[in-house]
This record gives C-alpha cells, sequence and structure tokens, in this order.
C-alpha cells in the first residue's frame, strides 16, 4: 500500500524540485558534469560576492527546510530532507569558518580543467554542439584566471598546495590540446575559426597564470597545511555525517593494524613453510619475525609486476575477470553502463593514483571512466619500481574491484538510477568509500582469485592502508604529525611501498577528512551486514542483499539501515 502523501511532503518536493533546478546555476561547470546542460557554454563566476551570493541562497533554502515538519514527511523525503539539510550546513560552515576559496588553490585548477573534460569525455549532444560550447567557455578562461589571482590570499596558501596548482594548471593545456584540438577539422569554417581562437585565447590565459602561480604565489605561500583539532573535528563530523568521534575512529583503526597483521602473519607462515619445510618458527614470534616473514611473502607477490605501458590494458583484463565473477557467482545486479580505463588526465593528477569518473544522475546510462594515473615521468627509474611493485598485478585486480566492479562503478550506477536527483546530488561519500572498502573484501571471501593466498595477503595489505589513512589524517592534521613519522607508519607498519607512502603524504597534507572516509566506510559497510544478515535469518541471500543496499542511493549508511530495519529516520546525525 502506498502511502498517502502530506502536505509536506508536497511542500518538500517543491523545494527540492526548486532547489536542484537552480543550485546548478552557480556552478555551470558542475551542472554539465550533473548532466544538466543547460549551462554548457557558460563558466563559473568565483569572485567574492558570486560565493557571498551562494551562500545567502543556501541560508535561504535551509530557512525554507526548517519550516517543513520533518515528522510528517514520509521516510524517503526524510532522509532526503536531513541530507539537504546537512548539506546547506555544510557549505555554510566551508564558507564562513574554513574558507578554503580564499586559500586552495587546486580547488580552480580542477575547475579550469573538468570546464573543458566535463564537455568533451561524454558523447551527451552532438560533437559540434559541444565543441561551440567549449569555445564559449574557452573564451572566458582569461575572465576567470583574472578572478582566481584576485580571490586567493598568497599569504594564506600552504605551499604544498601551491606547488600542486603549479603541476596541474599546465595540464589544462594538455586537455585542449588532447580533446579539443582533434576535432577542430571537422567543423565547418567560421565554427572551426571561432574554436581556434578560443582555444588560443585560453592557452595564452592558462600560461599568463600559469606564470603567476610560479612567480607570485608560490614564493608567497606560506599558509599552514594543517587545519588543527577544532577545525578539523568539524570538519569530520560534515564529512561522516556520522556518530564516530576522531578518537573512536583512532582506536578502531588501531585495532584494525592489529588484526589484520595477525592475520597476515599467520598466511605468510603458511607460506614460509612450504618454501622452508625445514624451519622452525620461535613458539613466540616478535613483531619483528612477523614483519619479516610478511615481507617475504609480499616480495612473492612482488614478483608479478607489470610494465607501466601495460598498466591500463591489464587493468583492463582485471575489469573482465571481476565482472565474470560477479556475474558468476550472483553477487549483485550488474546494470549494463559502458566504462572505460583510461590514463588519468594531467590536471586531476597529484591526489590520488586512480579514480572513478561516472557520469552524473541527470546523464544515467553514458560512459564510466576508470582512471589510472602512470609513473610519473620525473621519477628515478627505483621509484618506477617501487610504484609497479605497489600496484602489482594482484594489488591492480584489487584495484579495480575498488574503483569499477563491484565499486564505485557499478554502485554509482546504481545510485543514479534512484529517483530523487536531489539524493544523487547529495551522495555521501563515506557510503560510497565504504562500499568500494566492502567490495574488496566481499569478492576475496566470495572466493575472487580463485583461494590464491597472495591474493588474500594483499587484499589485507589495502586494509592495512585504508587504516593507516584513518589514522595519518587525523594525525598531520590534529597532532601535527611529521613526514618522517607518517613514512614509518605506511612503509613500516602497513608495508607500503614508497612511492605510495610519498603520495599518500602529499594527499594528506592537501586535503583533511577525506582518508578517512574509505575506513570508517568498510566499518559501516561490515556493521550493516551483520546486523542485516542476523534480521534476515535463514531468508539471507547475499545478491538480494547487496541489491538492495543499492537501492536507496547512496544516502549515509545510517538511513540505509533505518530503511531496511524500519527503524526511524534521524535527523540529528552529524
Amino acid at each position: 500500500m502506498t502511502a498517502k502523501k502530506t502536505t509536506a511532503d508536497s511542500t518538500f518536493e517543491q523545494l527540492a524540485e526548486q532547489y536542484v533546478d537552480e543550485v546548478t546555476a552557480f556552478s555551470p561547470v558542475s551542472a554539465t558534469s550533473l548532466g544538466d546542460h543547460r549551462f554548457d557554454d557558460q563558466l563559473d563566476e568565483v569572485t567574492a560576492e558570486a560565493k557571498q551570493q551562494k551562500a545567502a541562497f543556501c541560508r535561504a533554502y535551509l530557512e525554507r527546510l526548517e519550516q517543513i515538519p520533518a515528522g510528517e514527511l514520509s521516510r524517503a523525503h526524510q532522509v532526503d530532507a536531513a541530507m539537504l539539510g546537512h548539506s546547506l550546513r555544510a557549505h555554510l560552515w566551508h564558507f564562513d569558518v574554513l574558507r578554503e576559496w580564499t586559500w586552495n588553490p587546486m580547488s580552480y585548477t580542477g575547475l579550469a580543467g573538468n570546464a573543458v573534460y566535463s564537455l568533451m569525455a561524454r558523447d551527451f549532444a552532438p560533437l559540434p554542439e559541444r565543441l561551440g560550447s567549449a569555445a564559449s567557455r574557452l573564451g572566458q578562461f582569461p575572465r576567470l584566471m583574472a578572478q582566481i589571482r584576485e580571490i586567493l590570499d598568497p599569504p594564506r596558501v600552504p605551499k604544498i598546495h601551491a606547488e600542486t596548482a603549479v603541476k596541474q594548471n599546465s595540464g589544462v593545456i594538455s586537455i585542449i590540446d588532447n580533446m579539443i584540438a582533434p576535432h577542430l577539422e571537422t567543423l565547418p569554417p567560421a565554427a572551426r575559426a571561432r574554436l581556434a581562437q578560443a582555444m588560443n585565447t585560453a592557452r595564452q590565459a592558462v600560461q599568463t597564470h600559469q606564470k603567476w602561480l610560479e612567480n607570485e604565489l608560490l614564493p608567497q605561500a606560506a599558509g599552514d597545511f594543517r587545519i588543527w583539532p577544532e577545525l578539523y573535528d568539524k570538519k569530520l563530523a560534515f564529512t561522516l555525517r556520522g556518530p564516530m568521534t576522531r578518537q573512536e575512529i583512532r582506536r578502531q583503526a588501531e585495532s584494525e593494524l592489529t588484526r589484520a597483521t595477525d592475520e597476515m602473519y599467520e598466511i605468510a607462515a603458511k607460506l614460509h613453510r612450504q618454501e622452508h619445510p625445514d624451519a622452525k618458527p620461535p613458539a613466540r614470534p616478535s613483531r619483528e619475525y612477523k614483519q619479516e616473514i610478511i615481507r617475504a611473502a609480499l616480495e612473492m607477490a612482488y614478483r608479478d609486476t607489470l610494465e607501466p605501458e601495460t598498466i591500463v590494458a591489464t587493468a583492463k583484463q582485471s575489469l573482465e575477470s571481476a565482472a565474470e565473477f560477479v556475474r558468476g557467482a550472483a553477487l549483485v545486479t550488474m546494470p549494463d553502463d559502458p566504462v572505460d580505463i583510461i590514463v588519468m588526465p594531467e590536471f586531476r593528477r597529484g591526489t590520488s593514483l586512480a579514480y572513478c569518473d561516472s557520469p552524473g544522475p541527470l546523464d544515467v546510462g553514458l560512459k564510466t571512466y576508470y582512471a589510472i594515473a602512470p609513473p610519473r615521468g620525473d621519477w628515478t627509474d627505483e621509484q618506477v619500481q617501487s610504484y609497479l611493485r605497489e600496484y602489482n598485478l594482484r594489488s591492480l585486480h584489487n584495484l579495480t574491484v575498488h574503483e569499477a566492479m563491484p565499486g564505485h562503478f557499478l554502485q554509482l550506477a546504481c545510485s543514479n538510477r534512484y529517483p530523487s536527483t536531489l539524493r544523487a546530488m547529495l551522495g555521501s561519500g563515506v557510503f560510497i568509500e565504504g562500499w568500494a572498502v566492502y567490495a574488496e573484501g566481499m569478492m576475496i571471501d566470495q572466493g575472487y582469485g580463485e583461494g590464491d593466498p597472495l591474493m588474500r595477503l594483499v587484499a589485507l595489505k589495502w586494509d592495512l592502508r585504508s587504516a593507516a589513512n584513518a589514522i595519518i589524517d587525523q594525525a598531520i592534521h590534529t597532532e601535527g604529525m611529521t613526514r618522517d613519522q607518517a613514512m614509518a607508519l605506511m612503509m613500516g607498519d602497513t608495508f607500503q611501498e614508497e612511492r605510495e607512502a610519498a603520495d599518500k603524504w602529499t594527499r594528506a597534507q592537501l586535503t583533511s577528512t577525506q582518508l578517512s572516509t574509505y575506513f570508517v566506510g568498510g566499518l559501516e559497510h561490515a556493521a550493516l551486514r551483520r546486523e542485516i544478515e542476523a534480521a534476515w535469518g535463514d531468508k539471507f541471500d547475499l545478491r538480494k542483499y547487496h541489491d538492495t543496499v543499492l537501492s536507496f542511493g547512496s544516502p549515509p549508511t545510517q538511513y540505509v539501515r533505518a530503511l531496511i530495519l524500519n527503524l526511524p529516520i534521524s535527523a540529528d546525525l552529524q
């Protein structure tokens, strides 16, 4: 029986529809990524006045939202209303308190690159139409770059952010050269001339901005990349939208380090006995002995390293393998959306070695990109080998599970099909990353890798990475953890190779609280699975469970729990 729609439901539906319709105008580039193509020929305004207008917009909608009695809403609308309220409050806190828009140049290098990339990556409209929109946007680059230089406060910019922006900004030209230039000859003369002129204008604007970044911003950059406990704890609450505190995360992460290391030792010790049947391990092995045996076993996995030029091709093979396994084991209903594996664009490099780029909720069914960053050209041979050891064949399989199948690609394809566009726009990063972490362990538990002990060993190493992410995230920003201390934790306690650890140190400086979402989300999904398994008892079916969990979009995990178990929807989660 369908619940009767209340006046509150009608009021909220009208508010939600207006919000979705109006909010995208504040960022035409984000609108394109979402699949709203009304503003494809426009480029964001990033002046202080524009930021203030967005804040006023959020305050007005928050006031309207708070006038709707949440208890009179349907359960689905209660979730959406709580998510919208949280998002509005988070935006206002970021605007009023953290004020990252005044000191983080990376948000703007990403904006410039995505202005072109979001138009050209997917065939949502005929190519000439998208090229026309690109010409309009490229012609506005001088205005955008000038506004960026005006809004940034160089002394407040952390040096690491300035250095990364210098590297990323130049990558914008490669997007123009690789995604726009090859199509020039497909246009009629007038459109071709307009686009060529716009490309030249944009290149000059990017080059002018590059000189400013190198000669003005970088020398003055003296800000503290650490945000320290007061700001960190508040930002963490907004990021997680759940009950876990920084202290509880730390306790559970340290416990996970012990658990996963002990399991790794059990596997490694068996492998060691097979290779050294006459060896007699100590009755009470020390921490150092356990680590030595684990490292020896990991070396067996590192024998299967890849060549840089084969990584993308091997990732495609691993995607086919993972999809075949998911389908054969009937683990979850699979969408038939297209997915492609690509080399990560230059303007997006610097914070992670891989990501999943799904189409927006208004572009359902278009291609998803699973992007992998190649070894950097300025690395030494030793550093390249470090990267290749970390992302050995088995590790690449695990990466594909996380980023694609049945991780991000599959989950986001399902999420985009949820009927509430608002919920899709406001998806929880904790739920999304947590599902991908959960998928890693679930696949191994279901037999992916055909019982290969080295595959489980590598997957457990990824569990250690997830826990270490959460520890260094808070320790760096609230305790002043140094690079040496972070590297010792990552390379010593969690067996990461030097390139992985070094890049994670950079990422932890550039971001805060996001690195905790993997570990916290993984814990939440594991707990949810246990609780639903107990509640359903003999009727528990893994495919039914996964389909049910993924049927609600990407709300915070607590709401999925409440919806499945018919529990009250709490709007108070912080």
